[in-house]
């Protein structure tokens, strides 16, 4: 791709823009800075709400769009509103949850930009999350209910449910068991697309929500193409936008499907591979 076509630079924030110990390299906001400046829109793109993405993110002036919850949203911050929206319906996302409590795990979900759980599994997380960054995550970003269902239901009026997700116990089983549900998800809810973070974790989204998917919307709602777009990702949630994107680049550090499905493969992100890309194609 001429760098001159590039409208829309997506990326992902884990294990892409951000580093190991999730910082934001000076490197990699000068290249977003320098890329602004001309006119190009920086789009993070992340499971997270808006609300939930590091700050050092959140407050770089020139970010006025996101997308969001693994591609339930496009977010645009400058009016507070939803472009795209890919959601699961009410009553299915009540089933799956009611599918999950046969099993041991702490679920949540994110609703209208935040996440809610039931206060007893809140209190529990941390014998299923997997590291401080996770137990921080449910802690921190979750408001607790007395009981998550029985308030979505009360509740029904403020919608759907943007995304549904669980840690599994945190022990050696974990793994297989996290499998398990997977399987009885897909054979249950064909509607309903199945991701993970970890080894342990389950993240449940409608199936038209993705990366990919939204970044063509949201695209398309500008006037531009999915040639108009450089997308950088490393996970499997990434692969869509990898895939849909006119050029689509892998970190060094990226699934291995992610590496076979991109144009382009840059350094890793502790050795500021979106900068370098970026400049190598005369954006920044």
């Amino acid at each position: 791709m001429n760098g001159k076509d590039i409208r829309i630079i997506a990326l992902d924030l884990d294990g892409t823009l951000l580093d190991s110990q999730k910082r934001l390299s000076e490197a990699n906001r000068a290249a977003l800075a320098a890329a602004a400046g001309k006119g190009i829109l920086v789009v993070p793109t992340t499971g997270r709400f808006f609300g939930m993405m590091p700050a050092a993110i959140r407050d770089l002036p020139f970010v006025r769009y996101a997308i969001t919850i693994n591609g339930a949203q496009v977010y645009d911050r400058e009016t507070d509103s939803a472009i795209v929206r890919e959601e699961i319906p009410l009553d299915m996302a009540l089933d799956l949850m009611t599918l999950l409590d046969r099993h041991d795990v702490v679920y949540d979900c994110y609703r209208a930009n935040w996440g809610w759980m039931t206060a007893s599994l809140q209190a529990k997380a941390e014998a299923y999350a997997t590291d401080a960054h996770y137990l921080k995550m449910i802690r921190d970003f979750r408001n607790p209910v007395p009981d998550l269902k029985a308030h979505l239901r009360a509740t029904a009026a403020e919608g759907d449910v943007q995304k549904v997700m669980l840690f599994t116990r945190n022990a050696p089983e974990g793994g297989p068991a996290a499998d398990r549900i997977r399987e009885e998800v897909a054979a249950s809810f064909p509607a309903i697309k199945t991701t993970a973070s970890t080894w342990n974790n389950l993240e449940f989204n409608i199936a038209s929500a993705n990366k990919g998917n939204s970044l063509r919307r949201f695209a398309e709602h500008l006037g531009f193409t999915l040639e108009n777009c450089i997308s950088f990702g490393d996970g499997l949630n990434d692969l869509s936008m990898i895939e849909a994107a006119g050029t689509g680049v892998a970190m060094a550090n990226a699934h291995p499907q992610v590496l076979a499905a991109a144009d382009l493969v840059t350094s890793s992100n502790d050795e500021d591979g979106v900068a370098r890309t970026l400049r190598e194609l005369g954006v920044s």
